[in-house]
């Protein structure tokens, strides 16, 4: 197998208004987040123009309170606010103001999490889908990722899993296999990262072959398009991950698998969380201006 020819799993970017049903999910996914042409750099949503007057007043004691939350509980807090009962002009003045982040993510099981970052790091929209399409889900809330990625990694993958046969041409599967599975089982909370850099280690097609069939790439999907693209995906075995670079063309230029919780790429951070909340009381109280 050549990793450069490995199909991009579809993430969509979550959706905000009605979904078209069980086909908008899983591969069947219709659109591609575009690829991105540089680094990513905060850009302020706009200011909502001919919004009603009550609508605005509506977000802002919302929004307001979720910020003075956010800010009273931290990054590790995770402060929320359910919007699934809200008007869909609330929802909509809400889309607009908090834009878009560098991070998306879906779930295919147990149950479909769609998940993006706003434009402001730490603030999350996190949707629940139904089979039929409709929102079971829909709020905001913050924190490095949201625990529905985490839990439904938790829940679909092993906490063991048996070595695979390995074909003919393997060099180095058999030594690497065994090194996932003692730190996979040995990993916990809090420990850093355990990295393996497959890009730069001597493995053949059969290897690869090896690895790609003996963990999959599994229910949890992660972009993050910060400085370039990395897509990230849950395997079958528990705290391992595959996290892979792309570049502008869409060409496979590292390869690597994670032992952790969640690999740190899509992790927003401390101080990218402070700076959003000072920037979202910023546009809160522009928004709250007399026209």
């Amino acid at each position: 197998m050549n990793p450069s020819t490995l199909r991009p799993f579809p993430i969509s970017v979550v959706a905000m208004g009605p979904l078209t049903g069980p086909g908008s999910q899983g591969d069947e996914a219709p659109a591609y987040l575009p690829m991105p042409q540089g680094m990513q750099t905060f850009a302020a949503p706009y200011l909502p123009e001919n919004a009603a007057p009550e609508t605005v007043a509506a977000v802002l004691a919302l929004l307001g309170e979720f910020v003075a939350a956010a800010g009273r509980q931290g990054l590790a807090g995770a402060a929320s606010v359910d919007l699934l009962g809200q008007p869909a002009a609330v929802r909509e003045l809400i889309n607009q103001s908090l834009g878009f982040g560098e991070v998306s993510a879906f779930t295919t099981a147990p149950r479909h999490w769609r998940v993006q970052e706003t434009a402001f790091a730490g603030f999350w929209r996190v949707l629940e889908v139904g089979d039929d399409g409709r929102f079971l889900a829909d709020r905001l809330e913050t924190g490095a990722i949201p625990g529905v990625l985490l839990d439904a990694m938790q829940a679909c993958a092993g906490s063991t899993l048996a070595p695979p046969d390995y074909a003919a041409g393997c060099m180095n599967a058999q030594a690497l296999v065994e090194e996932i599975r003692m730190q996979a089982a040995a990993w916990q909370p809090g420990d850093a990262a355990h990295v393996i850099n497959l890009s730069l280690l001597p493995v053949s097609e059969a290897d690869l072959d090896t690895l790609y069939g003996w963990l999959g790439h599994r229910e949890v999907s992660i972009l993050s398009r910060g400085y370039g693209n990395c897509r990230i995906t849950s395997t079958r075995l528990r705290n391992v991950w595959w996290v892979q670079y792309f570049n502008s063309m869409d060409t496979l230029i590292l390869n690597s698998l994670e032992v952790v919780g969640v690999p740190d790429v899509a992790l927003a951070a401390a101080d990218d969380f402070a700076d959003s909340l000072e920037r979202l009381r910023e546009y809160l109280a522009l928004m709250a201006e007399p026209a």
